[in-house]
């Protein structure tokens, strides 16, 4: 990008971005947003859904220390170009984090970090030994302390008592946090609350294989991230900046939040594919921040008692299995259907064989919770085992030993 081209905005370059970074002007730049390399010494590849295309890249240095050098040396030229009130987030992973973090607190110094925020996200693999990975990293670092920044606010927890937290506070004679009360012994209510400010675990869900925004690109992040990250230090009409800017989610995310944007790509099938997103807007809603986490806990307390009681994963929002046994019988998968409060036994059952229709299950389970009220039970035919629940059996129980007390007396 030459003279001329200096605050040319909303582009995406094709070019090496070191190369391309020294040609951009000092002190343009609202905000970096960089997804480089994780330094997996491997080769990255996928292909769209339809197998129409196959995007890959290579992730391969001859050395740490090669792979150190090119990122510090980007990292200077993206402190050059960052305004004064800018700041800087460096996406990575575990297998290079500790020495990106040595590098940024010597860019840009340790006194202007601000936040190691953590990206995590539901994983479902078993392919090695050892903890799951679920979570990625991104440094916050700003260029001073001068640096631009909006505190978001989020709900409270459902276990917090916010009665409580509206009362103000103030410690007594031994240092002791207590309710402030006035002049008649009243507690004295707090200032307005906003809700609980934005912490730095950020669970945002990666992009499924279906979601419409999925490209096809490997290590393609999620707009709703990059949402988050842009909200948070700039405003409309600032110039973000993403020199590993690959299928473009950073350019998409800045140009939907009204951003001038910079992106800057060395493979040509990526630039091509980041400027196809600008054009088509595509963006995937999620249903789990839209409704929050509590719209998909559809089990009562109880329910969960028993599932867990009898070793089972829970299953939200299905009327016909509640859960899955963590055995397997057979080699497959055991489902649990719990008897509701205004469920006949019969009825349970039914829903339970509908819901496993066609997956040849070697035994499915419903929990009974009450006594039997169905009088087609033993007449329908079914492979469902029932099982009391141990309430129900207490129940049964002490009945029994009652009525043997009174056949005594």
């Amino acid at each position: 990008m030459k003279e001329h081209l200096k605050m040319t905005t909303n582009i995406i370059i094709q070019g090496n971005c070191l190369e391309q970074l020294k040609e951009i002007g000092a002190n343009q730049i609202d905000l970096i947003y960089l997804d480089p390399p994780f330094f997996t010494q491997r080769r990255h590849s996928l292909s769209t859904r339809d197998n129409s295309k196959t995007y890959q890249f290579d992730d391969k240095f001859n050395s740490l220390e090669e792979y150190l050098s090119l990122m510090e040396n980007v990292l200077i030229q993206g402190k050059r170009v960052l305004k004064h009130t800018g700041s800087v987030f460096l996406h990575c992973d575990k297998t290079a984090s500790h020495y990106l973090r040595v590098v940024l607190d010597q860019v840009f110094g340790r006194e202007h970090f601000q936040s190691e925020i953590i990206w995590s996200y539901k994983r479902w693999s078993n392919a090695k030994k050892g903890l799951l990975n679920a979570h990625q990293i991104i440094f916050f670092y700003s260029k001073t302390a001068d640096f631009k920044f909006k505190t978001f606010y989020t709900n409270y927890s459902p276990t917090t008592n916010l009665d409580q937290i509206l009362q103000e506070r103030e410690r007594n004679v031994h240092g002791k946090s207590v309710y402030k009360k006035d002049e008649h012994g009243k507690i004295v209510l707090g200032k307005e609350k906003k809700g609980v400010p934005l912490s730095d675990v950020w669970e945002i869900p990666s992009l499924n294989p279906k979601a419409k925004e999925r490209t096809g690109y490997p290590t393609q992040k999620p707009i709703l991230l990059l949402n988050q990250l842009i909200k948070i230090v700039t405003d409309e009409g600032d110039l973000v900046l993403d020199p590993f800017c690959g299928s473009g989610t950073t350019c998409v995310s800045a140009k939907l939040l009204k951003r001038k944007f910079i992106g800057i790509e060395v493979s040509s099938d990526a630039v091509n594919l980041a400027k196809r997103r600008l054009a088509e807007m595509i963006v995937t809603e999620s249903n789990l921040l839209n409704k929050g986490r509590d719209e998909y806990l559809t089990k009562t307390e109880s329910e969960l008692a028993i599932l867990e009681n009898i070793q089972a994963f829970p299953v939200q929002r299905n009327s016909g299995i509640d859960g899955f046994l963590k055995e397997y019988v057979e080699g497959k998968p055991v489902p649990v259907k719990i008897q509701g409060e205004n469920e006949t036994l019969e009825h349970a059952i039914e829903k339970l064989e509908r819901a496993s229709k066609g997956n040849n299950y070697a035994l499915k389970i419903v929990v009974q919770t009450r006594e039997s009220e169905s009088s087609r039970l033993f007449q329908c035919h079914t492979e469902v085992e029932i099982v009391k629940s141990l309430e129900l059996q207490t129940k049964e129980f002490t009945k029994k030993i009652a009525r043997r007390g009174a056949g005594n007396e």
